[in-house]
């Protein structure tokens, strides 16, 4: 069975920053693209980023150029480091491998 288990969220001013973390288990991660997601409430659930088996990595743009995606393999895990937080980045944070379920989330509120 996967599991997932995110970690690493908190309260933060605008400009701060954090860092997640998303422990896998029950695949062979390496061969396994990874993604996050977010969902603020009442809004739908929104791709972030992801890193594929190969290292190739995507964000969207509404985080491009604040936000890195990256994978250890000899740890199975998946980080996103998150920069220049701004409030519309509040959101409970998902990671996710295709077909193989969702982590229990983590939550990042940016708030003054």
């Amino acid at each position: 069975q996967v599991q997932l288990v995110e970690s690493g969220g908190g309260v933060v001013q605008p400009g701060g920053s954090l860092r997640l973390s998303c422990a896998a288990s029950g695949m062979i991660f390496s061969r396994n693209a990874m993604a996050w997601y977010r969902q603020a409430p009442g809004k739908q659930r929104e791709w972030v980023a992801s890193i594929t088996s190969a290292y190739k990595i995507t964000y969207a743009y509404s985080v491009n150029g604040r936000f890195t995606i990256s994978r250890d393999n000899d740890k199975d895990t998946v980080y996103l480091q998150m920069n220049s937080l701004k409030p519309e980045d509040t959101a409970v944070y998902y990671c996710n491998a295709p077909n193989m379920g969702w982590g229990q989330g983590t939550q990042v509120t940016v708030s003054s």
